[in-house]
């Protein structure tokens, strides 16, 4: 099943709180099935950009199970959202934007996307690695697998410097030593972020 990827221009109505559409304002939204990793890539088919699913761990994001990423950009900042569909109910996922696309290997996707970039990697420092400087997007599950998050923060990704969405194991640790870690990583979603 192939991922649908719609990018819009800027005359997209944006939610409140995000500001008045301008020429440098606009969304992304990704949505498709998870897929095994191919034996010479990541999801087994993408759609003709390239851009695919993946799961890691197919007990906790089965195949088939269903993701959406969106993204709107405005003058204070960005909004980020996450859907998941059929995955492990009543649980809580860790989840985050990350450097890199989605690969083979999940450490393909690389570190979280950070405004402020700690210049200690990996990032366990909560004065770096928090939900104002990372977009954090962990979620709930209920009974049938299906959770959604949000989150909004007053900056905008640097052009080239964020490529995917990962989902993690468990909810995101917020304490020195430990900050913004979420378990190993269990599915991937590439996203062309704006």
């Amino acid at each position: 099943m192939a991922l649908m990827t719609t990018v819009f221009a800027a005359s997209l109505a944006l939610t409140a709180g995000v500001g008045t559409p301008s020429p440098e304002q606009g969304a992304v939204s990704v949505s498709g099935a998870f897929l095994p990793v191919g034996d010479t890539g990541y999801g087994a088919v993408t759609d003709e950009t390239g851009y695919g699913a993946v799961t890691y761990a197919p007990g906790a994001v089965p195949i088939g199970s269903r993701i959406r990423v969106t993204e709107r950009t405005g003058d204070q900042g960005t909004r980020f959202e996450l859907r998941l569909e059929g995955v492990g109910a009543g649980r809580t996922f860790g989840a985050h934007v990350h450097r890199n696309p989605c690969g083979k290997d999940p450490a393909a996707a690389g570190a979280h996307y950070q405004d402020a970039v700690d210049p200690v990697q990996p990032s366990v420092d909560p004065v770096y690695a928090n939900p104002r400087n990372e977009a954090w997007l962990d979620l709930a599950t209920d009974a049938h697998g299906r959770g959604r998050s949000q989150t909004t923060v007053g900056w905008r990704i640097r052009v080239g410097e964020a490529g995917s969405v990962v989902v993690h194991e468990h909810a995101t640790h917020t304490g020195p030593g430990h900050a913004g870690s979420a378990g190993p990583r269990l599915a991937c979603i590439t996203v062309p972020f704006v």
